[in-house]
């Protein structure tokens, strides 16, 4: 079977995937159909938290496998109700949505901000302020949310009633808070898919103030950010924001479709039954995995990825080749002086899996990858970076 012919001739067109079909994987190492081994970088974007074959994730899984793998939220279960519970415990927040993806999470954040606006305000309270160049996902609704025009082109008419403001300039917020009747503002604190840029403090600091003194509610897109990425649970934590709505994915479910709506205060009883609801959100097996992978981001973890990131920052930031590195933790952009697609693929064809953001080189590697793994691999891309185009 050829598997890259077959994938051209049966799969949708959508993607325009490395050279590279995946076979089987170990950590942070992975290897193709002909037995070459790679080292991981990129981490299924931010999805596999601890590796590829994680034995505890994978005992979570299996066990509860053998119990119950799907019911409909017809029913009770455990493992639902546990990750619930967990995620609310440290976050200080008082409920969750589950459902299956970042933009499924998106979807319930916006219906969640619609509805608590048109209890309290009105119906005409709807418009959700959100910052170009940012990724909400790609619904008609969550594309709409997304500040980037690109994205957007071929699938007019979009879902109305959103704004966009330019990152970092609070005055825009002010303007068209201003203009339009609005229910939130919906934000990541690092915007990934725009380029790896993590958003001021003062900046954050601002638009939480705003939000509180308006009451608009503050939602925080931690579909990457989530989950440990940042050396921290969730992004926000590390400027000290406390928004009304967390969404959550990728890897909180380690390698399995699941995505989290998690509310504050505020809108905990904003959803009743019929308003909102997902067949599969909430699976028990994909809740048992993220229950594994949540006791198991503890203190001692972040400090390591803290450290692995002081690691990478301090070999790459004064390298040639090199102009920035953004980011933080192990949600890492490099900003390069070639063209970053050909760093890409050369680094590739050494061994080591990076993927673009941008116009950068980014870094999204397992949490626990190794030292000497994580060693090996950044040698690698600072040499690569290194290069002359006429090499």
């Amino acid at each position: 079977m050829n598997i890259k012919q077959n994938d051209q001739k049966f799969i949708a067109n959508t993607y325009n995937r490395f050279p590279v079909v995946i076979k089987y994987g170990k950590g942070s190492l992975v290897y193709d159909e002909n037995d070459h081994e790679y080292i991981d970088l990129s981490g299924g974007i931010a999805v596999n938290t601890f590796g590829f074959a994680d034995q505890a994730w994978i005992g979570a899984i299996t066990n509860q496998l053998q119990q119950v793998q799907h019911t409909s939220n017809l029913y009770y279960t455990e493992p639902a109700v546990k990750l619930a519970e967990l995620l609310c415990n440290k976050t200080d927040m008082q409920k969750v949505f589950f459902s299956n993806s970042g933009g499924e999470a998106n979807e319930c954040a916006i219906k969640v901000a619609r509805k608590y606006a048109a209890d309290l305000k009105g119906k005409d309270h709807y418009t959700i302020i959100t910052l170009e160049n940012s990724f909400h996902g790609r619904t008609i609704t969550t594309l709409a949310a997304t500040g980037q025009a690109d994205f957007h082109q071929d699938f007019t008419p979009l879902t109305p009633g959103f704004v966009y403001a330019r990152a970092n300039v609070f005055s825009d917020i002010e303007k068209l808070a201003g203009q339009n009747k609005c229910a939130a503002i919906m934000l990541e604190v690092i915007q990934g898919e725009g380029g790896v840029n993590p958003l001021n403090q003062e900046y954050l600091s601002q638009v939480a103030d705003f939000c509180d003194k308006n009451d608009l509610l503050l939602i925080t897109d931690e579909v990457q950010t989530g989950n440990g990425r940042t050396g921290k649970l969730f992004g926000y934590m590390n400027f000290g924001l406390k928004p009304d709505i967390v969404t959550t994915a990728k890897g909180l479910g380690g390698g399995l479709p699941l995505g989290a709506t998690i509310l504050g205060d505020k809108v905990k009883n904003t959803l009743t039954p019929g308003t909102h609801g997902s067949t599969f959100g909430g699976n028990p097996v994909c809740c048992a995995g993220a229950i594994n992978i949540l006791q198991r981001i503890d203190e001692d973890l972040l400090v390591e990825v803290k450290q692995k990131s002081e690691y990478i920052i301090n070999t790459l930031k004064n390298a040639k080749g090199i102009k920035n590195i953004t980011g933080l933790g192990l949600m890492l952009g490099i900003e390069v002086e070639r063209n970053n697609q050909d760093i890409i693929r050369e680094c590739i064809e050494q061994g080591v899996l990076v993927i673009s953001a941008k116009d950068k080189v980014r870094l999204l590697p397992a949490l626990n990858i190794p030292q000497d793994v994580l060693e090996q691999a950044i040698n690698v891309i600072k040499k690569t970076c290194a290069k002359t185009d006429n090499v």
